[in-house]
């Protein structure tokens, strides 16, 4: 306002405010991508769209953002961020084709991706809410390290009892949020801070911990109080940046225990010593995210979203061209709020669309009061200001996020000169909502559930990998022919990692860890031997946890919608669970493998039968595909 260039401050604050949508708790590094990478899309897809709306007819319009659609719904399809980026790239393209502004494309993305780093710099400079003083670097890393460890402490507690499960579930939680945290974007390839290498080796050590609490869960029996004071007083270790201090050892009667001891005992030494440990990640290849891109996940998405997207702009542009809005020019609020309503990650379809109805029609009652008092432009200029401080706390419901976005858009728009539009606003986004649950629900060719399929091949596939791992474990462990040597009462047994031997006609670290869509890092850590199997184990561990965690959401997001798409996903929560109940069994019998050298004819029959449950799910052609007879368990 103070360069007269109003037009592009409304560019740059509706940038800011879709930065912080995508925001999340966690830490700086991370929130580069998070913010980062969407905000390229957006400034692209509003050059895209004020180019085209600049100098194609409705026709063609309508075409090429429908053409759009079908990009970005796909590119949802392969992750958190990969949506956003999808999400902004619509909302800009219908922004930058129905918003007439004096600026040229070029200058408009330049605007927006202004507007995005200003917020991103923020995020990076100013310490997060709540964050002890002194050095605030990497606060969001530090607690999310922190709540892994509370989390094993809280699965530990809940051994034996029917919270177990969702404890397991909330510690798979806890490591994905971690991880992503200290994995972010980085100009250097490894930590080059010593508080940074710190909190690696801290993450690092809290994986035994996990598995080995893992296998209590998967066991059933209570563990004494006294196992879990030890994963607290790390947390609190973790938080307040200093030593252990003493931990309590828990009785080592079962192997589970004796494997939590143990990874007490590395963990305070991995504490002590502060250096960096593996974050146990593999980077993923092209040609995954292709796969996830153009297989059937992406094709379905991409399809409803072009759909949904591509019939809105066609409704905006004959309600447009007819006159409907009169002298009011700014069609895009239609094919934007479709966007909103029709990303499956978003919620379920119904839940959206009543979300948005009520979070619209109450934001525009509350700025229609607001316009009527305040002085102009300083009042809204305010009232932006204080939406956009609201929308952090807004993210948490999606009703609550609509009423403050709204609030906030028609604010932008009086400030650039439009006049007061509450009433429009409202029927727009009711129209939206009839178009996306008309469209949403049909017919659509080929097999439906194509999403919730995707996530449960990808977590079958991530399962397989992991057990394949273990079980090959005990059988080269037989092979070498060692046996657990017999100590005297008492004596504590120091496992010794002898060298693997490469068995004839394969080949251990390529068959052990070839996933399709992963590229392998360098899975070795500080401290172990570098034919060290476990390193690997973890990192498997890790991606099948993951995994399932992304297909348990898919599935319930599925199972909550309407019973004409809900009925698409039938059973899957069954091979869902099965798939669970395997990668837990997997955990305990790589717990035994560690303490006795081999796993028993009981562990090889609870896999078989887990195999065989889910042979029967899946009856041979469903989605995930796992081959018993690919697999080594004659051990």
């Amino acid at each position: 306002m103070l360069a007269d260039r109003t037009s592009l401050g409304v560019v740059a604050a509706i940038a800011a405010m879709l930065a912080g949508i995508n925001d999340r708790p966690g830490s700086r590094r991370a929130s580069v991508r998070r913010i980062g990478m969407p905000a390229l899309a957006g400034a692209a897809g509003m050059a895209l769209g004020t180019y085209a709306g600049s100098h194609l007819g409705a026709l063609a319009l309508t075409a090429l953002l429908t053409l759009v659609g079908l990009v970005a719904g796909g590119v949802s399809a392969v992750g958190p961020v990969a949506s956003g980026a999808g999400t902004q790239l619509l909302v800009t393209s219908a922004i930058g084709a129905g918003m007439p502004l004096p600026e040229e494309g070029w200058l408009r993305a330049l605007a927006y991706l202004g507007g995005a780093c200003w917020l991103l710099g923020l995020r990076l400079v100013l310490p997060t809410p709540g964050a002890l003083a002194g050095d605030f670097r990497f606060d969001g890393e530090r607690e999310a390290v922190a709540a892994v460890y509370d989390a094993v402490a809280e699965l530990l507690d809940a051994v034996g009892t029917e919270r177990a499960g969702d404890r397991r579930a909330a510690l798979t939680a806890a490591l994905d949020h971690a991880q992503d945290a200290l994995t972010g974007p980085r100009l250097r390839r490894y930590a080059s801070s010593s508080a940074e290498r710190r909190l690696h080796a801290q993450y690092a050590a809290a994986l035994p911990l996990a598995e080995a609490a893992t296998a209590l869960a998967w066991a059933g029996e209570a563990v004494p109080e006294r196992a879990c004071a030890g994963p607290r007083r790390l947390a609190v270790a973790v938080r307040e940046n200093t030593h252990t201090g003493p931990l309590p050892a828990p009785t080592r009667s079962a192997p589970a225990l004796r494997a939590l001891d143990d990874a007490l005992l590395r963990a305070a030494e991995a504490f002590d010593r502060g250096r960096g440990g593996d974050l146990h990640t593999r980077r993923r290849s092209g040609r995954g995210v292709l796969r996830a891109l153009l297989g059937a996940g992406g094709r379905e998405y991409g399809l409803r979203v072009a759909l949904c997207f591509g019939a809105s702009v066609a409704v905006a542009q004959a309600l447009h061209h007819s006159r409907w809005y009169g002298e009011h020019a700014h069609w895009y609020w239609l094919p934007a709020t479709t966007v909103f309503l029709v990303k499956p990650d978003l919620g379920p379809l119904a839940s959206r669309v009543l979300c948005r109805a009520a979070g619209t029609v109450l934001g525009a009652l509350v700025f229609a009061g607001f316009a009527l008092v305040l002085p102009r432009p300083e009042g809204l200029v305010a009232l932006v200001a204080v939406s956009g401080a609201l929308i952090p706390v807004a993210t948490r419901h999606f009703a609550a996020q609509t009423a403050v976005v709204t609030v906030l858009v028609l604010a932008l728009v009086m400030v650039g000169g439009e006049p007061q539009a509450s009433a429009g606003r409202i029927t727009e986004t009711l129209l939206a909502c009839v178009i996306v649950l008309i469209v949403g629900h049909l017919p659509m060719p080929g097999q439906r559930g194509g999403g919730v399929r995707a996530r449960l091949a990808a977590a079958g596939g991530a399962a397989e990998a992991y057990l394949a791992h273990v079980l090959r474990e005990a059988e080269e462990a037989v092979v070498r022919g060692a046996e657990p040597p017999v100590l005297p009462q008492g004596e504590r047994r120091v496992p010794r990692r002898p060298e693997r031997p490469v068995l004839r006609g394969s080949s251990p670290a390529v068959r052990d860890t070839r996933i399709e869509g992963t590229a392998v890092r360098d899975t070795r850590i500080e401290g172990t031997a570098t034919d060290d199997p476990r390193p690997l184990r973890w990192t498997l561990r890790r991606e099948a946890y993951r995994a399932l965690a992304e297909a348990r959401t898919a599935v319930a997001l599925a199972a909550a919608e309407l019973p004409a798409l809900a009925r698409h996903s039938e059973g899957s929560e069954e091979i869902a669970a099965v798939l669970e109940r395997l990668v837990d069994t997997t955990t305990a019998c790589a717990v035994h493998l560690d303490d006795s050298g081999r796993l028993t004819a009981g562990d090889l029959d609870r896999i078989t039968e887990l195999l065989d449950e889910l042979g029967r799910l899946d009856e041979g052609h469903g989605p995930v595909g796992l081959r018993r007879s690919e697999l080594p368990l004659a051990c």
